[in-house]
């Protein structure tokens, strides 16, 4: 059970406090939200943001079989629900989380489907690690990636992306969503008083919580710009930069984003970067 906040708003927050606070809150946080959540995530699927979209759908990473004998880490994992899928298609799968809290509801997960038999189930190599000091080689993985891990609750972000970069072989490929930068000028609100223009899209003052002088958790926002910035910095060649419009079939309210919300106004950015092979 995470504390109760006496206070939340924009302020700022160190590095080492954000690191510090977001893995407590998600060990806090880690049965709450998979009860919430985890019906929506499912067990073994790759879902790009909570407007709904898959990865069989979008083929973010690649045509059908792409992944096939590759190795991958989803950094940012939570529970690895986004890995077991790639290990389903035939990756060799590294899924790290700050949490441990996420990663034992992920090993769970693993527990359950070995014990049900689930027919050709392949869980991830799960590891506690900060996505920007990563415990590999240079040039380990063709695919590195992550559905709403990590990058928003780093403070630097540009260091993130040269660490993701690092990791990842020539002329493989960087992929991660996270929360649209548009949403940030917004209530976190899902309804029609969520629409109104409130802060200023170029302040990127992390919005957090915080318990007397502790901070609880925290955020951190980016223009559109200095996300793209950020990943061309750490040498990546930039190959997509996708808004997701809310799926018509998912009818879920997810903290700020709805299907009013996300019908008007992008919730989820997705860019993907690919490595130089020289």
């Amino acid at each position: 059970m995470n504390e109760t906040p006496d206070r939340a708003g924009r302020f700022t927050v160190s590095g080492p406090e954000s690191t510090r606070a977001n893995r407590d809150w998600w060990d806090g946080e880690a049965d709450e939200y998979m009860a919430e959540h985890g019906a929506f995530l499912g067990d073994a699927e790759l879902v790009w943001g909570p407007e709904g979209w898959t990865e069989a759908e979008l083929r973010i990473l690649g045509p059908e079989g792409c992944l096939d004998g590759r190795d991958v880490l989803e950094f940012g994992s939570g529970a690895a629900q986004a890995g077991r899928w790639c290990a389903g298609q035939g990756a060799r799968v590294v899924a790290t989380d700050l949490s441990l809290g996420m990663l034992r509801q992920g090993a769970h997960i693993d527990d359950t489907r070995r014990a049900a038999s689930v027919p050709n189930h392949t869980g991830p190599a799960l590891a506690q690690c900060d996505a920007s000091c990563l415990p590999f080689a240079d040039n380990a993985f063709d695919v590195v990636f992550s559905a709403f891990g990590a990058v928003p609750f780093i403070a630097d972000t540009a260091a993130l992306m040269r660490e993701l970069a690092r990791v990842t072989k020539p002329g493989g490929l960087v992929a991660f969503s996270t929360t649209h930068p548009l949403r940030w000028t917004l209530p976190d609100v899902p309804d029609e008083s969520g629409l109104l223009v409130t802060y200023s899209y170029f302040d990127t003052t992390p919005y957090a919580e915080a318990r007397g002088e502790r901070v609880l958790y925290a955020e951190h926002h980016r223009t559109l710009e200095a996300r793209v910035a950020e990943l061309l910095g750490a040498g990546l060649v930039l190959e997509q930069l996708r808004e997701l419009p809310w799926k018509e079939s998912n009818n879920q309210t997810w903290g700020g984003w709805s299907p009013l919300r996300g019908n008007l106004v992008p919730g989820t950015l997705v860019l993907t970067g690919r490595k130089p092979r020289t």
